[in-house]
């Protein structure tokens, strides 16, 4: 009989114990996410900075080439081979080097049309197409390059597009980088300011910045009794930088 109530006290010691580590390990949980709360909170004074700065393209990039179609698929490649020979030739008179120009397409395709009679389409000659990109990196010369282009391959010649960009920003970027940071601490301070305390240093920045797209601009001219230049304006391109910054407070 005792040695049945010496192992009921028995269980009940060890239940009590294991109750009692239990609530140990679970006030060491509350503890450490009482802690992780607190640790996430934000502190300081919280601000986005923009800085902007305008810039003039220094590169353009031409998208022309030669278009030809024939009866034939060997036809219409000879006339295309010809005509993109000599606009490649004008472009390299224009001071173009050969690592500025980049095949873009080349293809071949039938040309069709529907026969109502045969009530089916019916293959009427071959259109060769071969397109570059040629990088001009004096954009005062643009506009006489395409003009050569354009005599150079007569009326097979197409000029998809010209595309304006810049060759390294890197300075404009630092440019903007200092006004957004101007801007961010002037926030900062103002804030600071009215709510009575007053301004520590950064804590934590963070950078994103906008790169402006190579705008594309579809190329048109008018040819008059004599040939009429053509005029090409780069215009200007916004490069812009946003900062978050948080300031501690003293």
């Amino acid at each position: 009989m005792k040695k049945k109530w010496l192992l009921v006290a028995g269980l009940v010691s060890i239940l009590a114990i294991a109750g009692l580590a239990g609530c140990d390990q679970g006030s060491a949980v509350s503890g450490e996410i009482t802690q992780l709360n607190l640790s996430s909170q934000q502190q300081g004074i919280w601000v986005s900075g923009q800085g902007e700065v305008s810039a003039v393209p220094d590169i353009a990039t031409l998208r022309l080439g030669i278009e030809a179609e024939a009866d034939s698929v060997a036809d219409a490649q000879d006339q295309a081979t010809s005509a993109m020979n000599k606009v490649l030739a004008a472009l390299s008179d224009n001071g173009v080097a050969d690592k500025d120009i980049q095949v873009q397409q080349y293809s071949i395709r039938r040309v069709t049309k529907w026969d109502r009679d045969k009530e089916e389409e019916v293959i009427t000659g071959y259109r060769v197409t071969h397109m570059v990109t040629a990088k001009i990196r004096d954009i005062d010369s643009a506009g006489d390059i395409i003009d050569d282009v354009a005599d150079a391959g007569g009326d097979l010649t197409r000029v998809d597009s010209i595309n304006f960009s810049i060759e390294d920003p890197a300075d404009y970027y630092e440019e903007a980088r200092e006004k957004a940071m101007a801007d961010a601490r002037a926030k900062a301070e103002q804030l600071a300011d009215l709510a009575g305390v007053s301004l520590g240093k950064p804590t934590y920045i963070s950078e994103s910045f906008y790169t402006p797209p190579i705008y594309t601009r579809g190329v048109d001219y008018e040819m008059e009794e004599a040939a009429v230049g053509t005029t090409i304006s780069p215009g200007e391109l916004d490069i812009s930088i946003s900062l978050q910054i948080a300031y501690a407070i003293k």
